[in-house]
């Protein structure tokens, strides 16, 4: 006597727990994206075509207030650091990187001379440098 299953196995297979955790993630990094800023002062960069895909872990910005009067900011920190702290702070900053970058925010108005002086405290401690720039 050949006695037969009623029961077949269901060889499909549900999606619907995978795309929820896929969206639960999409949100999650979404909302993570947007707090994430490394420059939280206001600056009106200059305009430039060429980017570079460089990362710079340390920032400094030089933030213009008008009637000749600059502050430096380092990784966008509100406060305000003299020039002569801004060397100090980098060399703390970046003496465990393996390669030492920093970059650059600096106003549309400040002078080059301004910048410059960043750039030379770079060369004196061997930093490479990126002046951040906005895109055209």
């Amino acid at each position: 006597m050949a006695l037969k299953r009623n029961t077949k196995v269901d060889a499909q297979f549900s999606v619907s727990s995978m795309t929820d955790i896929v969206f639960l993630l999409l949100i999650f990094f979404l909302v993570t994206s947007t707090l994430i800023n490394p420059n939280a002062l206001k600056l009106l960069l200059p305009k430039s075509t060429g980017q570079v895909s460089a990362k710079a872990t340390v920032s400094v910005s030089i933030k213009d207030w008008g009637d000749n009067t600059y502050t430096y900011h380092v990784n966008g920190d509100k406060n305000p650091v003299t020039y002569e702290v801004v060397e100090e702070e980098l060399i703390g900053l970046l003496s465990s990187e393996e390669d030492p970058t920093f970059s650059i925010y600096s106003d549309q108005s400040v002078p080059v001379g301004e910048v410059v002086q960043i750039m030379n405290i770079a060369k004196r401690n061997h930093y490479k440098v990126i002046l951040a720039t906005q895109p055209e």
